[in-house]
Formats: structure tokens, C-alpha cells, sequence
């Protein structure tokens, strides 16, 4: 499973380089990077059940009952989305001096939750229940395990690591990231 500097990353990057490659410097501002930032936090979203499950807990409820059931679901994203067309009534409406749309922001969230499901499926075993609660099949290639042992033991702190290097480097090369200390 990835940690959530890996689902954090992954979705922001992918974002950030839609937002660089595709969106003619012209309307940029019709995609301000704090899309990016929501496309990250939508990377974190599915894991929420981790939390719910603190609460669950002293209901009897097990972790393997709570995590990886609803927020890695298909559906999941795909309500986000639904939230996303239900908001387009609301373009009009903005948020903060950035004029940042609600519907864009549901819209980021269903991408970065979807990402997540992604990233656990093609990582992890046969946890992950796409159609769930249609189906409780459980699916995951878990390319981990193909991995040499003792570096599949420590892919996952190795992934965090390369996906916050190249993001870094790929802010300074696209965003020309200003010195420590200075103020623009």
C-alpha cells in the first residue's frame, strides 16, 4: 500500500502536468494550481475510512470490515464526479480571491481518489474492491511482490522518496521556485 505522501504526490503531479501541458498559458487562471492542490487531497480521500474506523472500533468493527470497503470503490469517485455535475449550476459561484469553482474542486477530488484506488490496486495483493458493495471481489496485482525481497520491503519509503524528489525538481523547473526566504 502506498503511504500518503505517494497518494499525494502521484495526483498532484499528474494535475500539475495536465495543468502545464495542456492549458494554453492564456487560461491558466481558468486552472489555478490550487486545483492541483485539490487533486492531492483527493489522493489522500479514500484512506478517510481509516479514521471512520477509530470511531467504528469501539462499535465491534474490524479494520479488514472499514478499509479498502466504499472509499476504494469505483463508486467513490464516481459520486465525487456526480457532485462535480451537480455543482455545474454553481459556476457563477467562486471561492476565494482565486475565483476557484466548486464544481472544479469535486472534479479534482474524483481524479485524485481515483488515482489512489489505482496506485493501491497495481501495488498492493487482493484487497482492493473495485464494484464494492456490489461485489466483494477483491482484486490487486501487487507488483511489489516481484520485487526482490529486500527491496520490497522498503519500495514503499524508496517511492515516497522519488515521487518528492521528482516533484520538487519539477517545481523548480516549471515554477521557478524562489529562494528560502524570499517573498514575492
Amino acid at each position: 500500500m502506498a503511504q500518503a505522501v505517494a497518494h499525494f504526490l502521484f495526483s498532484a503531479f499528474l494535475a500539475a502536468i495536465y495543468r502545464d501541458r495542456r492549458i494554453k498559458d492564456k487560461n491558466k487562471k481558468k486552472f489555478p494550481l490550487h486545483y492541483v492542490l485539490f487533486a492531492g487531497l483527493g489522493g489522500l480521500l479514500p484512506d478517510i475510512d481509516i479514521i471512520l474506523f477509530f470511531f467504528l472500533y469501539n462499535f465491534g468493527a474490524s479494520f479488514e470490515e472499514i478499509h479498502r470497503t466504499f472509499t476504494h470503490a469505483l463508486i467513490f469517485p464516481a459520486l465525487l464526479l456526480l457532485l462535480s455535475f451537480a455543482a455545474i449550476p454553481l459556476k457563477n459561484k467562486t471561492l476565494g480571491k482565486h475565483h476557484i469553482k466548486i464544481h472544479n474542486i469535486f472534479l479534482a477530488l474524483a481524479f485524485g481518489s481515483l488515482t489512489h484506488i489505482f496506485l493501491d490496486a497495481i501495488l498492493i495483493g487482493e484487497n482492493i474492491m473495485l464494484f464494492y458493495p456490489l461485489s466483494d471481489f477483491a482484486t490487486g496485482l501487487d507488483l511489489v511482490r516481484y520485487l526482490p525481497e529486500f527491496l520490497s520491503y522498503n519500495f514503499i519509503p524508496i517511492l515516497d522518496g522519488i515521487l518528492l524528489l521528482l516533484w520538487v525538481v519539477y517545481l523548480e523547473w516549471k515554477h521557478e521556485l524562489m529562494p528560502f526566504g524570499q517573498l514575492r
